[in-house]
């Protein structure tokens, strides 16, 4: 915690770049899935072999957490008894719970309608704060912003398209409720890091939901085929950006708001299509007036959540 506590993790610029960081490693995680489904040689229909992909990845990211985390702290971090129910609620949610009805919904549901309703999981997030765990109140402003970023969203994903809106159980039903234990353990974070370390809430937390994950994956006929050493070292960089975003995610929402934090989610989508692009030749859509226009709605959004506070501290130091 003496690291954590050296920096000042309210600061604006920490915040903004942080922030950024975060939702830049998880944009990455789009590419580098497909690029694994190749090299692992999971087919797009094979949910079983999916979840053992990502279980293999989040108990390594697991893993990975606690070690430096440990080292950095010069400390072993493991939980305490006061912490098995945190780590279990924050598994149950974050890991378990919103991938498996992810991947599945991801395999009946359209692409386009899945990426957008990926996009509303930040009005799920700062509706759970404000209505839930009344961790703040709704305002216009916040209201606004989240429209505005979530237009960004649905610009780059169209780029002019015509969106079907169809709905099945199975596909965007499945998504919705992803997006709903996704939201809701990033509200469990900001209540249980008050308690608890962070880093251990996240790494553990990951190698309990990642070992559930590969146990259901491995036992409805999973299988990961390993071309070489050097593969590994991509299911080593996925469990990176998962260990590095949520446990700077998690302390960012221990300090701060949530809808100031949430709001940067609507930095992933547009990470996603830069960095698909950069890594899989997909150059349509990023050089083009809709990702301009998308970028600068999704950087409107978040100036609108901003503005409330640099106004208070404006009208306190008046």
């Amino acid at each position: 915690m003496e690291k954590e506590n050296r920096i000042n993790w309210k600061n604006r610029g920490v915040l903004i770049l942080t922030a950024a960081f975060c939702c830049a490693l998880w944009g990455s995680a789009f590419p580098c899935i497909k690029i694994g489904y190749r090299i692992f040689q999971i087919g797009a229909g094979d949910a079983a072999s999916q979840l053992l992909f990502a279980g293999l990845r989040f108990f390594l990211a697991g893993v990975l957490t606690l070690v430096f985390g440990s080292l950095l702290q010069r400390r072993v971090l493991l939980p305490g008894r006061r912490a098995i129910g945190p780590v279990c609620a924050l598994a149950s949610t974050q890991t378990v719970g919103q991938y498996i009805f992810f991947y599945i919904g991801m395999a009946h549901a359209a692409a386009m309608r899945a990426s957008i309703l990926n996009g509303a999981g930040t009005f799920i997030t700062i509706f759970f704060a404000v209505f839930l765990f009344h961790y703040e109140k709704m305002n216009a402003r916040k209201l606004l912003g989240c429209l505005v970023g979530f237009a960004g969203v649905v610009l780059i994903e169209t780029a002019g398209q015509t969106v079907d809106f169809g709905f099945t159980f199975t596909g965007e039903g499945f998504i919705l409720i992803s997006m709903v234990s996704g939201s809701m353990a990033s509200n469990l974070i900001k209540r249980f890091s008050q308690r608890e370390d962070p880093v251990i809430l996240s790494g553990s937390q990951f190698m309990l939901g990642g070992a559930v994950l590969t146990v259901i994956g491995a036992a409805f006929g999973g299988r990961m085929v390993v071309p070489s050493a050097v593969s590994l070292l991509l299911l080593l960089y996925m469990a990176f950006l998962s260990a590095a975003a949520y446990t700077l995610w998690g302390i960012l929402l221990k300090y701060n708001p949530v809808s100031t934090v949430s709001i940067f989610k609507f930095v992933t989508p547009v990470a996603g299509v830069l960095l698909s692009a950069l890594f899989l030749g997909e150059y349509g859509q990023v050089f083009s007036l809709y990702a301009l226009l998308a970028l600068v709605l999704v950087c409107l959004g978040i100036i609108i959540i901003f503005a409330p506070q640099r106004d208070r501290r404006r009208m306190l130091s008046n």
